[in-house]
């Protein structure tokens, strides 16, 4: 439980919890576990109401963290699907200008950059196990790295789907 201590004397403000006392300070690591609590645990973890400045500090951190984490899922889900692959493709780009003495003008020198197709892993794989002793026993199990991709890829939008729109906007512009 904490509480916030006011020395009118010194014009100083501490947190104090059962065993120690902690400035209110962005920099010190005990402060930021307080926002921790703060953000986790809300009021149910101060001692009266959470004075206004802290509350200002955990909301910005929790908005910073909400930021960066839906950055990262924005980012995995932009990586191709294992299981669905990716089609050969090609870009164009602009490489320079030189002068065309036909068309009496410049005209853009490009270069196309052939990527090539990234074919899907198969579905399944077969795996082979041996208890000690017994004969090797080989089955055919959904392929494991797909597996993992899936899971990744909804835990990805999931967490997409649960940021608030303004963290969404702020990203996004």
């Amino acid at each position: 439980m904490y509480t916030l201590i006011e020395d009118s004397m010194f014009n100083t403000k501490t947190i104090k919890t059962e065993n120690m006392f902690i400035p209110l300070e962005v920099g010190n690591v005990e402060y930021q576990k307080v926002l921790d609590d703060i953000i986790e645990q809300g009021a149910d973890c101060w001692d009266g109401d959470i004075p206004e400045e802290l509350q200002t500090d955990a909301n910005a951190k929790q908005f910073a963290q909400q930021v960066e984490a839906y950055k990262t899922a924005v980012a995995r889900l932009s990586q191709y699907q294992l299981s669905v692959g990716v089609p050969e493709s090609s870009e164009t780009i602009v490489t320079g200008q030189e002068w065309n003495e036909e068309a009496v003008e410049m005209q853009d020198v490009t270069e196309t950059f052939v990527i090539p197709a990234i074919e899907p892993l198969e579905a399944t794989v077969e795996v082979t196990t041996q208890e000690m002793g017994e004969d090797p026993v080989t089955s055919t199990v959904a392929n494991p790295l797909i597996v993992k991709d899936n899971e990744e890829r909804a835990s990805a939008q999931a967490l997409i789907d649960a940021t608030p729109q303004p963290v969404k906007d702020h990203v996004n512009g």
